[in-house]
């Protein structure tokens, strides 16, 4: 089974096709769930996420805890043996589960699988193929869960990056193989947190002194 994970802090704007998206799997309906984490969002995320009460599992946090901490909380109510994370202004390709999910359970030897995805603008026009083990990205990526345990999961002293440091213990152990098709949509837009060069700049910093100069990612 796989627990899809979608973690949101105020995306109401984009949350809904996030969700359906992850509904409209090819993978049958018993072979996996979806979390919704709503990380204390003050617009009408609650709201929106009333749609979906039926066929999710949703969590609406009382305090904020950043992504890193509510992908955590996320995992630790995941019934899957594979953790797959969806970012809640993203979207993916019918086919993404399943495929993914048959890559882990027919190869032993592979610990995660991610996917190349393209980039879409605000209204999901496709941008650019881009190919994830050369530019990776923190979602998109299932990952074997009691691997994730292994690592310590998402280091949430990280507000930002979070995924660079996860991405860094995980390979001191395990591998991440990369499928060749675009799987899944990776929205480009204003509030993309990659764009708020403070606090990127700060958590390299953080990634620098946690990890030193030798292990410069």
């Amino acid at each position: 089974m796989v627990s899809l994970i979608i973690t949101t802090y105020n995306y109401g704007k984009y949350i809904e096709r996030s969700i359906r998206s992850a509904l409209d799997q090819t993978l049958a309906n018993d072979q996996y769930e979806v979390i919704v984490i709503n990380d204390c969002s003050t617009d009408n995320t609650a709201q929106i996420l009333e749609n979906f009460e039926q066929e999710t599992r949703i969590f609406n946090l009382e305090e904020n805890l950043g992504l890193a901490g509510a992908r955590n909380f996320g995992i630790k109510k995941a019934k899957g043996q594979f953790i797959f994370f969806l970012d809640a202004d993203d979207y993916i390709h019918k086919e993404t589960l399943r495929l993914q999910k048959l890559f882990l359970e027919e190869n032993n030897s592979l610990d995660a699988v991610s996917s190349d995805y393209y980039l879409v603008d605000e209204r999901g026009k496709h941008i650019k193929h881009i190919n994830a083990q050369e530019v990776p990205i923190a979602c998109g990526i299932m990952f074997r869960k009691d691997f994730l345990y292994d690592i310590g999961l998402y280091d949430e002293a990280f507000r930002a990056r979070e995924e660079e440091d996860l991405r860094i213990r995980w390979q001191e152990k395990y591998n991440i193989h990369n499928i060749i098709v675009p799987l899944y949509r990776y929205r480009m837009h204003e509030n993309n947190l990659t764009k708020n060069n403070e606090e990127m700049d700060k958590h390299a910093q953080k990634l620098s002194a946690k990890y030193g100069s030798e292990n410069d990612h």
